[in-house]
């Protein structure tokens, strides 16, 4: 019905016409946006050639102007008015407001040598506010799990439950998947290599070692990071722009204590397990792989395992899951709690949650790896 009626309308007004007579150029008819849509490039290439030639201009038989006309002729006069002029006074408003916008002056870009200075200066003050920040909250989920200790009444439990489930429950599958993939590509890849000086039996200790020690803490932290850890910051941030925090803040419940604590306690325990979980699942795909590529027994790889892998690795292994989780959920958490109540906030925080979580990992693997350098690694 309503593409009927502006058809209607478009008929009954007279549609736009340009003459030109010598100097002078004589409009009429309807000059808006939806009158001249048809016949905008005939029009526009007529305005380009005769517009700095005419010296007078005849706007008196012109029944509708808007903006869209104004700034047509504006640009064809040469960003100002021609010579002489005939204008009719309802069109007084159309070309007043397009002298104000070409009116203004836009400075040219100039390089300032001092923005990099500046930019820098900006990313200091940024980094250390995230520090500050972090510090801040760290030392508030201190403070309330020591009075979760003294007060076991008020710990959430509901809250931790839920939270170890959507962390652990939840991410066993796509843990176990991806684990099982990687342990029939390492395996794979391995017993390639091994065929070739006839060392067929340390595939076992190459996946037993690679996948307890490294492979399955830095897989599952990575796996945790891009699927628990955004949906942390994300939960936090909806939280942010709903104005829950600050209806909790109103009430006087304490955010450490009812979203950030839970979250950190369920990471650390859940991630231990996941990596065990993980691991098996690695070293099951490596076995299988094993079995069909070095025709290696499935009996035999199990057996050798615990005799050439140290059980050092595991608890290292359990380590780094623990470690990895806390970082994972303070680093979500924080980046949560900074989202302003706007989309664009939400979006940019959560990236930058993940980014930095996967980042943090990276380095306190690292950090293990000088640190334990001499445990569990069999001498020959």
């Amino acid at each position: 019905m309503q593409d009927k009626a502006h058809a209607l309308e478009l008929a009954k007004s007279p549609p736009p016409h340009l003459l030109y007579e010598g100097d002078l150029c004589v409009l009429s008819g309807d000059w808006t946006l939806s009158a001249l849509k048809p016949r905008l490039i005939m029009l526009r290439a007529k305005l380009l050639f005769h517009g700095h030639s005419a010296k007078a201009w005849n706007l008196s038989r012109v029944t509708r102007m808007d903006t869209f006309g104004a700034l047509l002729l504006w640009r064809a006069w040469g960003l100002q008015e021609p010579e002489s002029l005939i204008l009719a006074s309802q069109l007084h408003p159309a070309f007043e407001r397009v002298r104000s916008v070409a009116g203004i002056q836009v400075e040219p870009a100039r390089f300032d040598w001092l923005q990099p200075v500046e930019q820098l200066g900006r990313g200091v003050l940024a980094t250390v506010a995230h520090c500050r920040a972090f510090a801040t909250m760290l030392g508030m989920v201190s403070i309330e799990a020591a009075r979760l200790f003294v007060e076991p009444r008020s710990i959430p439990m509901k809250e931790f439950s839920a939270a170890l489930y959507k962390t652990g429950v939840q991410a066993m599958p796509i843990s176990a998947l991806v684990g099982f993939l990687i342990g029939i590509v390492l395996s794979y890849l391995s017993a390639l290599q091994l065929r070739n000086f006839g060392a067929d039996a340390l595939i076992i200790n190459i996946l037993g070692i690679g996948i307890i020690r490294e492979l399955g803490p830095v897989l599952v932290s990575i796996l945790v990071a891009g699927r628990s850890g955004s949906a942390i910051t994300a939960q936090l941030g909806v939280m942010r722009v709903t104005e829950e925090i600050d209806a909790l803040a109103a009430m006087g419940v304490s955010i450490h204590q009812r979203l950030i604590w839970p979250k950190v306690l369920a990471m650390s325990i859940a991630m231990p397990l996941l990596v065990l979980w993980t691991s098996a699942a690695a070293l099951a795909g490596g076995m299988l792989a094993a079995q069909l590529q070095l025709e290696i027994d499935w009996r035999f790889f199990a057996l050798s395992l615990p005799h050439v892998v140290p059980v050092q690795n595991l608890y290292i292994g359990f380590a780094k899951g623990a470690v990895f989780g806390v970082a994972i959920a303070l680093i979500s958490c924080h980046f949560g709690l900074r989202i302003k109540p706007n989309t664009e906030s939400l979006s940019r925080n959560t990236t930058a949650a993940v980014v930095t979580a996967i980042t943090a990992v990276i380095l306190l693997d690292a950090v293990f790896a000088m640190l334990t350098r001499g445990i569990g690694v069999p001498l020959r």
